[in-house]
């Protein structure tokens, strides 16, 4: 059966009151941005639902997509009906017939949103329920766990037969609360770290760091990948590409090894948060784990941090290495991040890293250094590049 609609609920959104026009209006803004590819589709919205008119588009790579949007908790596909008894009853019995086989188990769950609707909905349940019955063989009622449940919504405008119910994973929309930088080494962790900000409805966009020749076009290419797979969670707008060869070279020569990865993360840190300034952004996300490694001690972080005023936020703090492994698992980052291609904070790892490093030795070691006039040249020098094809979603605008 061709499917002409996909309904949208919502999740946590439910719960916002007088401001959820605003969280409905950002998860569609990021369901365009998502769907670049599937200029047909048409967003329709109330105040508990998104009506997405598929408009000849494919539904099942439409809804593939969906399942990764935050803010989505669940949807069904949908064919749109008249609001007739009869009418209802036939395309329910063609969803149905599209589906199932024989030995198979169904219920229907109706829902009348419209109340001048002259059948009450557990009436409409029996009447749907018979006639599908007996226009079906080897088809059999089973209300606790069906396979196949279908749903029937009369509403004002029209009748919506649903089923294949899926979930999405909930949360808020990317960008409802603000926008932060993300730290993107070419790592398990930090993709892991901006998966569960964006869940929270923060914005990101990426900083990594590229110091060739010592790491290579791949590495650089890894990154992008990785951001474009965030991308599709419809919250990452833009990758950050910082030269830094400069730097980590200056750091190698005149900061004692033992400090150089704790100098590393500073001089990291400084710039990202020029960038997060130049570009409106509220926060820095990282994707450390509190005793990780030794830039990721209590210690360390303390030094690290002391460069910036701004909020450092760490949603991984907490996180075991297989956790982490399982949700980059989860998200399908895992397989781009063990690519084999360095970034440049493995390159440059020293033997012997200090573990509890002193903010003010850090300081006088870096004092011999101009690192100001490196850091002003790495942020002017660092290439953006914006994630999708804006011109797509451009064309998508004047369709909503």
């Amino acid at each position: 059966m061709q499917f002409d609609h996909i309904l949208v609920r919502f999740g946590e959104m439910s719960t916002k009151g007088k401001n959820r026009s605003k969280f409905v209006d950002r998860l569609k803004r990021n369901i365009r941005g998502v769907m670049k590819d599937y200029p047909s589709l048409k967003l329709l919205s109330n105040r508990d639902r998104i009506f997405i008119q598929l408009n000849g588009e494919p539904h099942m790579e439409v809804s593939d997509l969906l399942a990764g949007i935050f803010g989505i908790h669940s949807f069904s596909l949908a064919v749109k009906c008249d609001s007739d008894p009869d009418v209802i009853k036939q395309t329910a019995l063609e969803a149905i017939q599209s589906v199932y086989s024989s030995g198979d188990t169904f219920k229907v769950s109706a829902r009348r949103s419209d109340k001048t609707f002259p059948v009450p909905a557990d009436q409409l349940n029996g009447q749907v329920g018979g006639f599908v019955l007996s226009n079906t063989d080897g088809l059999t009622v089973n209300v606790r766990k069906p396979d196949h449940e279908l749903k029937i919504e009369v509403r004002e405008d029209s009748t919506y037969i649903m089923f294949q119910n899926r979930f999405g994973p909930g949360g808020l929309p990317a960008g409802i609360s603000g926008k932060a930088m993300l730290m993107l080494s070419g790592g398990l962790d930090s993709p892991a770290a901006g998966y569960l900000m964006m869940k929270k409805g923060v914005e990101l966009e990426g900083v990594h760091f590229f110091s060739p020749p010592y790491t290579s076009e791949r590495a650089k290419q890894k990154v992008l990948d990785l951001s474009e797979r965030l991308y599709t969670f419809g919250g990452i707008s833009k990758l950050h590409i910082v030269p830094f060869t400069a730097i980590q070279e200056q750091i190698q020569q005149q900061v004692p090894e033992n400090y150089t990865m704790t100098s590393t993360r500073r001089m990291m840190l400084r710039i990202t948060d020029r960038l997060r300034e130049k570009n409106n952004g509220l926060a820095i996300v990282t994707g450390e784990s509190v005793g990780q490694v030794a830039s990721q001690t209590l210690e360390s972080m303390l030094a690290i941090n002391a460069v910036t005023s701004s909020p450092v936020i760490r949603p991984l703090a907490a996180f075991d290495k297989p956790e982490i492994i399982d949700l980059a698992k989860k998200i399908s980052t895992h397989d781009i991040s063990i690519r084999p291609y360095e970034d440049c904070c493995t390159i440059f790892t020293p033997a012997a890293p200090k573990t509890r490093p002193k903010l003010e030795k850090a300081d006088r070691y870096e004092s011999f250094v101009d690192f100001e006039s490196l850091i002003a040249e790495a942020v002017a020098n660092t290439e953006t590049i914006v994630l999708g094809d804006t011109a797509a979603d451009s064309r998508m605008d004047d369709l909503l």
